[in-house]
């Protein structure tokens, strides 16, 4: 068993990062500056087209939303927890919990979102069966997203892990790799792209359909977890204060419009997804 970096996607991905922290701080300094009650929401670009359709209809009813669009999964906490915008929208609880054991995040939930199942792809094979011996597979880097992938590659039987139920695994904790498996770390939210160079590859069907590089539906194999702790949140500081309601009236509008779950059914895929706050 082997793992590869890929230099030039994380090259990338930091450049992208760089250029998203200094964006989100600067439009910030100045809504500050400017005495405007905009809510301001990070986001990852995977769920932007239903949480737009949820600010126009915020619009609609007088309040002004703003979602500043993240490329990564580091700079949306950071910016949060330096007090740049209001709230994030792109993380789970197990992912938020462990960000904060590394570092000295001072970030809660307010609320969940929806949440998604997750999935193996192959543009090459057909079943599993047809992966090859020492077949390359692409996974996340980050802990929790990655012990998901290793939990969907033992209930495929490709591998089996020291504690099979351990959503927490990491390479280090497979216990047998029958087709020596090769596995190339990405950043999450590249594991979409990173499916053209691989045999298979763990990716999040919002994800894949955003890229456009695989069908979300096609996946050889879906998770079967309906666990609520996976649901997407809107996160916000420990000490944050929701002036006039306005993060509480977005939400529900988010929760309860059927505009809104028509653009989660047409984005993410009507049987992909479930609402975490149920």
């Amino acid at each position: 068993m082997s793992t590869e970096t890929k230099k030039p996607i994380k090259l990338i991905v930091i450049g992208l990062l760089m250029i998203s922290m200094i964006a989100g701080l600067s439009f910030w300094s100045i809504n500050k500056k400017s005495g405007n009650q905009q809510l301001v929401i990070g986001i990852s670009p995977s769920f932007a087209k239903p949480l737009q359709v949820a600010a126009d209809e915020a619009k609609a009813q007088g309040l002004d939303v703003k979602l500043v669009e993240f490329s990564d999964w580091n700079t949306p906490n950071i910016t949060l927890n330096h007090g740049d915008i209001d709230a994030n929208f792109f993380q789970h609880q197990p992912f938020l919990d462990n960000a904060k054991k590394q570092t000295d995040f001072k970030i809660k939930a307010f609320d969940k979102g929806a949440a998604t199942h997750v999935g193996l792809y192959s543009k090459k094979y057909q079943s599993f069966a047809e992966i090859p011996n020492q077949a390359k597979v692409v996974v996340p880097n980050d802990p929790v997203n990655q012990g998901r992938a290793l939990q969907l590659l033992q209930q495929a039987h490709l591998i089996t892990l020291i504690e099979p139920d351990n959503f927490l695994s990491s390479l280090k904790d497979i216990k047998t790799n029958p087709k020596n498996l090769q596995f190339i770390e990405v950043e999450g939210p590249q594991t979409a792209r990173a499916i053209d160079e691989a045999d298979l590859a763990f990716g999040y069907p919002h994800y894949l359909r955003l890229a456009k590089t695989a069908g979300p539906e096609k996946a050889l194999i879906f998770d079967s977890n309906t666990d609520k702790r996976f649901a997407i949140l809107f996160a916000v500081r420990e000490d944050y204060e929701d002036v006039d309601g306005r993060l509480r009236k977005f939400v529900d509008i988010y929760q309860n419009s059927p505009k809104v779950k028509a653009a989660l059914d047409a984005d993410f895929g009507a049987k992909l997804w479930f609402p975490g706050w149920k």
